[in-house]
């Protein structure tokens, strides 16, 4: 049995995989913030949580969140879906203390939002990313010590602070006694990106991933990342026959995703990037219906716009929640239980389920975890 922790855990992309892999797995410890903020700075809660036991200090740190008077939707989404104890799931990275996890974690998943770190002149590493989210990543891991980690962050981190950013964050890997693998292309250049597509998912999303293996683990083989595979499905292979009518465009909708094409794209058979803010504000992937199909839907007629497009006559909808969903490898047994603007950006914000199945399975060829 895989012992299983995530930080910034969102709806549990890592869990799907596990479970797509009939691959059983007990999880130890999430944690998410749900996209809320305290306003209160962290060295004040330091101070008041100092000397208190573990359990006391999630107890206050929960209690500051339920203050905010804001419902974690990320930790009601996984919490419906996945077999953890309340007790383990954290509200927030900085305040979670890892050493109580050590040695007990196979594999740990996450990734952190992107920040400028202070190079000051320095290599780069713990010293330079104090402040960031990045820094409680590593900290965790640190004090973890889990046989294995996987990171995944948008590429634009390549980038970010002219590239000083990625710098700091593999140097800092190379700090914390693991194996650190990055992928490289065939030229024997960096080339840390793995696409969605290339894994059997449509959809033009590019990620970073970096894996660590832990010095103190014995493996047979060196870890690999997944070749790539040929791509057989396309994202009408995702749809469903019927869909609501207030998934559908009116008018000014329609008008608006048939003429702005950096925002929106219609009918393609390779989604774009899923995104948080998808759908919303006509951003991300939209659907052609020909007329003929929805004819004798009056639900539909009276809510959409027929028009033309692609000297088509027909309509044009929203791509759906659950839909959205499928497009990131998660399967519909996946209970949603909150609003669509909020499925939404936890769909857009997680892993595609895909990708992690391919990294899993090489990270099983290496032996790491034959005696679990």
């Amino acid at each position: 049995m895989i012992r299983l922790a995530t930080l910034f855990s969102g709806i549990g992309a890592v869990e799907q995989a596990l479970k797509v892999m009939n691959i059983h797995y007990e999880i130890k410890f999430a944690c998410d913030n749900g996209e809320r903020e305290l306003p209160i700075e962290k060295k004040y809660i330091e101070k008041e949580i100092k000397d208190l036991s573990h359990k006391e200090k999630k107890e206050y740190i929960d209690k500051l969140y339920l203050q905010t008077g804001k419902e974690n939707l990320m930790q009601k989404s996984y919490m419906l879906n996945y077999d953890i104890n309340a007790d383990n799931f954290y509200q927030d990275v900085r305040f979670l203390d890892g050493n109580i996890y050590k040695n007990k974690i196979d594999l740990l998943v996450g990734g952190s939002p992107c920040q400028s770190f202070s190079v000051n002149g320095k290599r780069g590493g713990f010293e330079d990313t104090r402040g960031t989210l990045f820094y409680e990543y590593a900290r965790i891991i640190n004090e973890v010590q889990p046989k294995v980690f996987i990171f995944e962050n948008v590429k634009g981190m390549l980038t970010h602070d002219n590239g000083n950013t990625w710098n700091i964050i593999k140097n800092t890997f190379e700090q914390l006694n693991y194996k650190i693998y990055i992928k490289h292309d065939k030229s024997g250049k960096e080339s840390p990106i793995l696409n969605a597509m290339d894994y059997g998912i449509p959809q033009n999303r590019q990620r970073i991933f970096v894996v660590g293996i832990n010095k103190k683990e014995k493996i047979k083989k060196e870890f690999n990342f997944p070749e790539k595979i040929k791509l057989n499905s396309k994202v009408s292979d995702y749809l469903d026959k019927k869909v609501d009518a207030k998934y559908y465009l009116g008018q000014k909708g329609f008008e608006f995703v048939t003429t702005h094409p950096s925002r929106a794209q219609v009918g393609c058979d390779i989604m774009r990037c899923q995104k948080a803010n998808q759908q919303f504000n006509w951003n991300g992937d939209f659907i052609f219906e020909d007329f003929d199909k929805i004819k004798d839907n009056e639900k539909i007629l009276k809510k959409a716009y027929v028009g033309m497009w692609n000297n088509r006559r027909g309509v044009i909808r929203k791509i759906t929640p659950r839909e959205c969903l499928r497009l990131m490898g998660f399967k519909d047994d996946f209970i949603i239980d909150i609003n669509d603007q909020n499925m939404y950006r936890q769909s857009g914000n997680s892993i595609v389920v895909n990708v992690l199945i391919a990294l899993i399975n090489e990270i099983i060829s290496t032996g790491i975890w034959e005696e679990l």
